[in-house]
C-alpha cells in the first residue's frame, strides 16, 4: 500500500474514497482506477453504516461473492449472496428469454430491496437494477456497479450515475468481479480489520 500511495497522483478527494481507490488498485495493479471509479457523495460512509446495520450483499457472480472477506462480515453479520446458480433462477431465465442475471437481481430486490448491489460482471444485471430503482421497486443502500466488457458496459454504468440512489462506479469498460469485491472489502476493512 506503501507503494500505490507514492505512485498514485496527488489526492484531492475525501480520505475515506482514497482507501477504496487505492484497495482496487491494490488488487489490479491499473493507477487508471484513480481517474475512473466515479463515488457519489457519501457514498463510502453510506455504505458502511448499512454495513454496519448487517445489511445483505448482493452479487452477481459467485467470484465477487468469493472474495469478500468472510471474516469481516462475519464480524458484522452481514450475508453475501449470489443467486445466478439458483436452478430456479435458470429455469426463469430461460422460460422467459432473458439472462440468469436479469431474473437474479429481480429476485434479490422482492427479497432484499435495501441490499447493498455489488455488480461486477453483468451489464444486464446492472441495468436491470437501474429499471428497479426507477421503477421505485429497488432502494438500495448503495450499488456498486462495475461490469466488464464490451456490450453494455459503458450505457450500464452511465444508467447507474443518473439514479438517484448512492453508487460506486467504474466508468468506460473497465471492473470486473475481483474489482467489485475489492471494492466491498475496502468498505469492509473501514469498519473492521479482517
Amino acid at each position: 500500500m506503501r507503494t500505490i500511495a507514492a505512485e498514485m497522483e496527488p489526492w484531492n478527494g475525501p480520505e475515506e474514497n482514497r482507501a477504496v481507490v487505492m484497495r482496487v488498485i491494490h488488487t489490479t495493479a491499473d493507477f487508471e482506477y484513480q481517474k475512473n471509479l466515479r463515488f457519489t457523495e457519501n457514498a463510502v460512509s453510506l455504505a458502511r453504516q448499512a454495513l454496519s446495520n448487517s445489511v445483505t450483499v448482493v452479487t452477481d457472480t459467485m467470484m465477487a461473492a468469493a472474495g469478500v472477506n468472510k471474516r469481516s462480515c462475519a464480524a458484522l453479520g452481514v450475508n453475501v449472496i449470489c443467486r445466478m446458480s439458483d436452478p430456479d433462477i435458470a429455469a426463469e431465465a430461460a422460460l422467459r428469454g432473458v439472462t440468469r442475471a436479469v431474473v437474479s437481481m429481480e429476485r434479490a430486490v422482492r427479497e432484499t430491496p435495501e441490499a447493498i448491489f455489488a455488480i461486477g460482471n453483468a451489464p444486464t444485471a446492472l441495468l436491470r437494477l437501474c429499471e428497479l430503482i426507477d421503477a421505485g421497486e429497488a432502494h438500495p443502500a448503495i450499488v456498486i456497479g462495475v461490469p466488464v466488457g464490451f456490450v453494455n458496459v459503458i450505457e450500464s454504468k452511465e444508467r447507474l450515475v443518473r439514479t438517484n440512489v448512492p453508487s460506486i462506479a467504474a466508468m468506460g469498460r473497465k471492473g470486473g468481479s475481483t474489482v467489485a469485491s475489492a471494492i466491498l472489502n475496502a468498505l469492509l476493512y473501514g469498519i473492521v480489520r479482517k
